[in-house]
């Protein structure tokens, strides 16, 4: 066993702090509380705590497990083994957050690496050193752009087929603010765009939607920008960023601020997190830009180093000068994401979004075969489609999970109009196999 200290450094430490006896420190407490009679069973050895706990663990079935369709935010995508092989070294594993440069240079270097390669992947100028997840990053999108116009702007438009969960954190974070409202997230979750720019008015501060949006649909926003962007507001994109691997960039559409969830570079599901929020805007904006950004310079003797650049932080600056309360960056999040990029590259990137995309097109072609099911995703679409089905999506997902299959994500739950409709997710992980053994079960459930 390890006793971390012995008798006689506990009886000084005890003496320092004016205490004669290790009891003294539990006087507050009363006495028919100190040691309650816990109902607990036996003590395991480590032997059976052990198997005990993979028993327990084994009852789990996860994406590894099953053929996974599920997707609404966070995706099954293969991860090279470089990543974890990185990640799980001792000097990024355990590193802290990098205050101070001399110590810190290869964490510093590698979020130098991520900001570049986000701002790279999104068409932007600058990317910040990375936020919690995706939805915290559309958050912080819309307090930079309420603070930009110096709460003059107070109307934010949300697209209706925004993540309905990057809608319910937005709202939150901006419960505090004076006079706040929001446009656009009551609409049609399949309307089109001329009906996001009749929100658009003089006291709008920020434009979001999302790309591909929540629905999987692909739309062209440089015209909706220009529209936001004459009405004097700032344009707010949240990106799947493996589909940027073929897509336009959201820089092109001359969009303001870059957002979205990191999750899909190299980061596993791990039941919900921890995720990876990205966050890059125009050079304009870098000093009103939450969290902390790193930045290349040289030293005395002219040698190459990194540095915290931006900290507008409340942990460096005055209160109310700060830009942000975000009080991490999700460092090793970021490492992943980097050791990603960097291993499939510019065209292995390529390569895994247009898998998904057409792997989702040959599900969606032999689902929409089936009877009883629609597919109602008419525009172009990157690896999600919305497919009305003939029975509740819960009953159906029920019985694809009796045959190893994970299914879709059901609308119902945000959408009241689209009961009875699953969202299908297809990643580079779904075989041409696996899609006719999916259209094999939605045949037999529609007859169970």
């Amino acid at each position: 066993m390890f006793t971390p200290h012995t008798d006689a450094e506990r009886e000084e430490m005890l003496r320092v702090i004016g205490v004669g006896r290790l009891d003294d420190l539990f006087a507050d407490v009363p006495a028919a509380h100190r040691f309650p009679t816990l109902n607990l069973p036996p003590a395991f050895t480590e032997m059976e705590a052990r198997m005990q706990m993979e028993e327990l663990a084994g009852a789990n079935e996860t994406a590894h497990d099953l053929i996974c369709f599920l997707g609404a935010g966070a995706y099954y995508h293969y991860i090279p083994a470089v990543v974890d092989a990185i990640i799980r070294r001792g000097e990024f594993l355990t590193a802290y957050t990098p205050y101070q440069p001399e110590i810190s240079q290869g964490t510093l270097q590698a979020i130098f690496e991520y900001q570049s390669m986000i701002a790279n992947l999104t068409g932007m100028e600058v990317s910040n050193a990375s936020h919690y997840d995706g939805a915290t990053a559309a958050a912080e999108a819309a307090v930079m752009a309420y603070h930009h116009f110096r709460g003059k702007r107070a109307r934010f438009v949300l697209s209706p087929s925004l993540n309905p969960q990057y809608r319910d954190v937005i709202k939150t974070y901006m419960a505090g603010y004076e006079q706040v409202e929001f446009a656009g997230c009551d609409s049609n979750p399949f309307g089109d765009l001329s009906d996001l720019a009749g929100c658009l008015d003089g006291n709008t501060a920020l434009l979001i939607v999302q790309y591909p949006d929540f629905l999987g649909r692909i739309y062209d926003f440089t015209d909706l920008i220009e529209k936001a962007h004459q009405a004097g507001a700032l344009v707010a994109v949240t990106a799947n960023p493996i589909a940027l691997g073929i897509l336009k960039t959201p820089g092109a559409m001359g969009a303001d601020i870059v957002v979205g969830e990191g999750q899909p570079l190299g980061i596993p599901l791990s039941y919900g997190g921890p995720y990876l929020g990205y966050f890059a805007t125009k050079k304009e904006f870098v000093r009103k830009i939450a969290g902390r950004l790193v930045g290349e310079t040289a030293d005395a003797e002219g040698r190459r180093g990194y540095v915290l650049t931006l900290t507008a932080r409340e942990q460096h600056i005055r209160r109310e000068k700060a830009t942000s309360n975000i009080c991490s960056n999700q460092g090793l999040m970021a490492l992943a994401a980097t050791v990603y990029m960097s291993e499939v590259g510019k065209s292995g990137l390529k390569q895994v979004s247009n898998l998904c995309y057409q792997k989702a097109h040959y599900a969606a072609a032999q689902i929409g075969k089936v009877a009883g099911y629609e597919v109602l995703t008419g525009t172009p679409f990157f690896h999600e489609f919305v497919v009305k089905c003939p029975k509740s999506v819960e009953e159906i997902n029920l019985h694809l999970l009796d045959h190893g299959i994970l299914g879709g994500y059901d609308l119902g739950k945000d959408f009241p109009a689209l009961e009875n409709h699953m969202l299908i997710a297809v990643t580079e992980m779904v075989s041409k196999d696996d899609i006719d053994a999916l259209c094999e079960v939605l045949e037999e459930v529609k007859h169970g």
